[in-house]
């Protein structure tokens, strides 16, 4: 068993005892792998250990490392499988420019970091032009921290996405993400994935065009917290594959 299995198996467990905690099957907490910062040799051998859904968080890295990955999923294709059921999905988790959208749209299978009406309307025309539908996240600020990206939950600026991302006939808006503050004690990291939920409660009731299917929240650190105020989706980079060579807030 390689390092990155024995961290995935006691990852694997620790996500089934937060779930039982929490009264939840294991089958409702999705797992996203952050690759962000490791080769693509890393994802692939990932892949290879079951695992189908990353995360990156910048286009030009992720570009140099897709043709690698394709290339894995290509000789792992068997007479069972195909090349496209091996290759994971790549989302897009950290932020994106405007002018980077088109990129973007081709090379990801996903934006879970959906920021602003004019990216929302930067992707819905780059997807259209690639031919597919992309699945988005909005992102939702719910710390006072200046380096977090994402809507104020009351800003007008979010008020219009909601309103308009039905129009996007090319995006497929899937729910909502957060990060929640870094190293803030328990009882405010639990309420700030609390009220993401309730904010997809009371914004699913009002946009019944929309659908928030999926709660991105927590990472490494806070996922237990995150799966006991009902995350969907956990995202965990380090607990994974270990530490980045330079110093970063840590999946």
């Amino acid at each position: 068993m390689t390092a990155l299995e024995e961290r995935l198996e006691k990852l694997e467990e620790a996500i089934r005892a937060a779930c039982r905690a929490a009264g939840r099957a294991r089958g409702d907490v999705e797992l996203m792998a952050v690759s962000k910062s490791f080769p693509a040799e890393t994802m692939a051998e990932a892949a290879a250990a079951g695992l189908r859904l990353f995360g990156e968080n910048r286009v030009q890295e992720y570009a140099a490392k897709a043709l690698a990955l394709r290339a894995a999923a290509l000789h792992a294709a068997d007479s069972r499988t195909s090349a496209a059921e091996q290759r994971p999905r790549v989302h897009l988790i950290g932020h994106l420019q405007s002018n980077k959208a088109a990129r973007a749209a081709e090379l990801f299978d996903g934006v879970d970091a959906l920021d602003s009406l004019r990216l929302a309307e930067r992707l819905n025309e780059s997807a259209a032009k690639s031919g597919k539908r992309l699945p988005v996240l909005v992102e939702v600020k719910l710390s006072a921290e200046e380096t977090k990206e994402g809507l104020e939950p009351e800003s007008a600026e979010l008020a219009a996405l909601l309103e308009r991302l039905p129009d996007c006939a090319h995006l497929e808006m899937q729910g909502l993400m957060t990060i929640a503050p870094w190293g803030a004690p328990e009882q405010v990291t639990r309420a700030c994935f609390r009220s993401l939920r309730e904010l997809r409660d009371c914004w699913a009731r009002a946009h019944a065009r929309l659908r928030f299917d999926v709660l991105s929240m927590g990472m490494s650190g806070d996922f237990r917290l995150a799966i006991a105020e009902g995350s969907t989706r956990i995202r965990i980079g380090t607990a994974l594959f270990g530490r980045r060579g330079r110093p970063a807030l840590e999946e």
